[in-house]
Parts: C-alpha cells; sequence; structure tokens
C-alpha cells in the first residue's frame, strides 16, 4: 500500500489563488457571458455582436477607436484574470472573442446580413486557427496570448468579409433566402 499520511502543519501548502478584481471580471468574461457553461466562445462573440450592432451608426475612426479601447483593456483584463487564477487562458476569458469579432467587420457595414455572416466566419477562423492564427495560439501567453490568436482570425475574417461584401455576394445570398423564405 502507497504511503499515505496528513500533511503536517510545517509544510507549506500550496499558493491561494486570489480572485480577480471585478472590473477585470466583468470585462475578461464580456460582462458574465464567459460563464455560460457550454460554448462560452459563442457567447462571448454573440456579446460582440450586440456591441457591433449598437455602433453601426458610427463612423470609422469611432468605430477604431472603441476596436482599440476593448482590445486594449481586454488585454489588459485578460492577464489581471489569469495571473490572479493561474489559468492564463482559461475558457471564460471571452474579451478576445469580442475583439476578435469587432476587428471581422471593420470594414464593412455593419447589416444584419453582415453581423451573421461575420459571426460564423469569425467563429469559424477562432475554432479551426489556421496558419498564423494556430501559430499565435501556441506561441505567444499572458493577456497578449490571450487577445493575439483572435485578433488575426478577426484580420483575417476582416478580410474575406470585405470581399463577401464588396463582391455582392452577401447581398445576393440575402435576396435569394429572402425570396425562398417569401415563397
Amino acid at each position: 500500500m502507497a504511503n499515505v499520511s496528513a500533511p503536517s502543519p510545517d509544510s507549506p501548502s500550496p499558493p491561494a489563488r486570489a480572485r480577480p478584481p471585478l472590473w477585470a471580471t466583468l470585462v475578461a468574461t464580456s460582462m458574465g457571458a464567459g460563464f455560460v457553461p457550454f460554448a462560452p466562445g459563442h457567447s462571448g462573440t454573440l456579446t460582440a455582436v450586440a456591441l457591433a450592432w449598437a455602433l453601426s451608426h458610427v463612423g470609422a475612426w469611432a468605430y477604431g477607436l472603441a476596436l482599440f479601447v476593448v482590445a486594449a483593456v481586454g488585454t489588459l483584463a485578460a492577464e489581471v484574470w489569469g495571473h490572479a487564477t493561474g489559468v492564463p487562458d482559461d475558457q471564460r476569458i471571452v474579451i478576445d472573442e469580442v475583439a476578435g469579432y469587432l476587428a471581422t467587420l471593420m470594414f464593412v457595414p455593419r447589416t444584419w446580413p453582415n453581423l451573421i455572416v461575420g459571426f460564423f466566419l469569425f467563429r469559424l477562423l477562432d475554432v479551426w486557427k489556421p496558419g498564423p492564427i494556430g501559430r499565435a495560439d501556441e506561441r505567444l501567453s499572458g493577456g497578449v496570448g490571450v487577445m493575439a490568436d483572435d485578433l488575426l482570425a478577426g484580420v483575417i475574417g476582416a478580410c474575406v468579409m470585405v470581399a463577401l461584401h464588396y463582391s455582392g455576394a452577401i447581398a445576393l445570398a440575402t435576396s435569394k433566402l429572402l425570396a425562398l423564405v417569401a415563397a
């Protein structure tokens, strides 16, 4: 039988992990969306859909500023959360999904068809992690590491969205879908 003994009062206990500050929890989890037990990344991205829609009538500079603030504050919140909990890339951290989704829609109008296509495109890139997205996910750590792969997915997604939107593909698919539904 293995030698099993109770820890002595003199032995050091493992370091207790602190609870992250409230501001870091609210930001990192996108106001709690990261606590959804199934597919927190999807729920975090859904909060980004609402934010992108709310920003649909602001100019490109204001949208870009909002994206910068989300990315900068999100990086700090992810770093603080990871340090406090000891889990640097916790699945409950979903602010990276918010920043990545906002980046995906940076150069197209935030219409409902674009919001929907952008959601599925960003989630595909974020889950699949092709090429540089996967390398960033593997090689970077801390708050920057949490955010980098999703921002790269957003940049690649933005390129695809520009092609789809300005080629008329999304408008054509939307009109065909609406005609099918109306028939």
